[in-house]
């Protein structure tokens, strides 16, 4: 039976997200209802998606019950939504990151996490299907000890997020340097589209060093740069035994004999396969480090990433794990957010404890 999913903000960008992914896996997802604010928004999203929408919260929860719900608004918004349904004992998946500043961030430690309220972040990064094949291999020790990785992928707390988690950090200290680099280049896509003209706009590059002592995460990310067709993404991850450069693994065998290999995506659908065109995972050799669980589902890599928080907010709504709890992304967005200091001040930047890991 399909998990009954409603949304808070279902017009915005983000929302309109979880509503493809729920109309291309609707055995697995329902979206039973919304709150869209704007009246005329609200019809639009009615006619589009067919899915009965409501001007508030109080009046959706007088028609429908549903098994969590998504929370797609601005952070400045999210802590009294996330107290109210709180109060009504309903889990809730909220976007990133889940409060603005500091004082947000302890507060939702304050109202939430120690009250038991069942909240978990939408951070999909570390769901990609790259990236779960990448932790797939680091799990299975032939890297060694993990030391450094380089993350250019996506910005702030997104980046974070996948240093912490290839690297095995919580809440440690970290020492923070960082600098901006100013140039030219020609403008791409952003979240509004392809571009409409060519021409040339100033760009900055911010790049920081997180020095967790043992363990180096190296942060490297220009504005749209995951959206440009002029620059590359780039991730690197290194182990005592070996290393991931992009879709390249290279190790050292206990035998001292070297393996090169590739992260090879297979896609089905090319040529003359007739299975229908989605992402079947990524083969290393022989092995499957990722298998796509909503094949033969048409969904890209984002979308097949959020669905997968989407299935394990399921799990976690219904007594299961958490996956990325509020902890995790106040940590997240408080190391975004000292990386960005170190770049205005240019001073090495020392964290602390964090209030909600004490």
């Amino acid at each position: 039976m399909a998990v009954k999913i409603s949304i808070i903000g279902g017009a915005g960008f983000r929302a309109q997200y979880f509503l493809r992914i729920a109309q291309a896996l609707p055995e697995q997802f329902q979206i039973s209802s919304m709150v869209v604010r704007d009246p005329s928004k609200r019809i639009a999203m009615e006619e589009q998606w067919r899915v009965p929408a409501y001007h508030s919260l109080e009046e959706l929860l007088k028609y429908d019950r549903p098994d969590f719900i998504v929370l797609c608004v601005s952070s400045s918004q999210s802590l009294d939504y996330l107290i109210k349904l709180a109060k009504v004992g309903i889990p809730v998946l909220v976007e990133t990151p889940p409060a603005p500043d500091m004082q947000g961030l302890e507060l939702l430690h304050d109202k939430l996490t120690l009250t038991g309220a069942k909240v978990q972040v939408a951070e999909q990064y570390q769901f990609h299907p790259v990236q779960e094949a990448r932790l797939a291999l680091i799990r299975s020790g032939k890297l060694g000890v993990i030391s450094e990785t380089t993350v250019s992928i996506s910005h702030l707390y997104h980046a974070v997020s996948l240093i912490r988690r290839i690297l095995g950090i919580t809440f440690e200290e970290v020492k923070i340097k960082a600098m901006r680099f100013e140039s030219k280049w020609v403008s791409g896509p952003t979240r509004s589209g392809p571009p409409a003209e060519d021409r040339m706009i100033p760009m900055q590059r911010d790049l920081a060093w997180l020095d967790f002592g043992d363990r180096l995460g190296i942060y490297d990310f220009t504005k749209d740069q995951h959206r440009s067709w002029i620059r590359s993404n780039h991730l690197s991850i290194r182990g005592e035994r070996g290393e991931i450069f992009d879709n390249r693994i290279l190790i050292q065998q206990e035998n001292t004999v070297p393996l090169q290999m590739d992260l090879k995506r297979i896609n089905r659908g090319e040529y003359e396969n007739a299975e229908g065109y989605f992402l079947q995972g990524f083969l290393c050799g022989e092995q499957w480090l990722y298998r796509n669980p909503f094949a033969p589902a048409r969904l890209y890599d984002d979308e097949i990433a959020i669905a997968s928080c989407l299935a394990k907010m399921a799990e976690y709504s219904n007594g299961g794990p958490e996956f990325y709890s509020l902890a995790e992304a106040s940590q997240d967005h408080y190391l975004g957010m000292m990386i960005e200091k170190a770049i205005m001040t240019g001073e090495t930047v020392t964290t602390s404890k964090p209030y909600w890991a004490k």
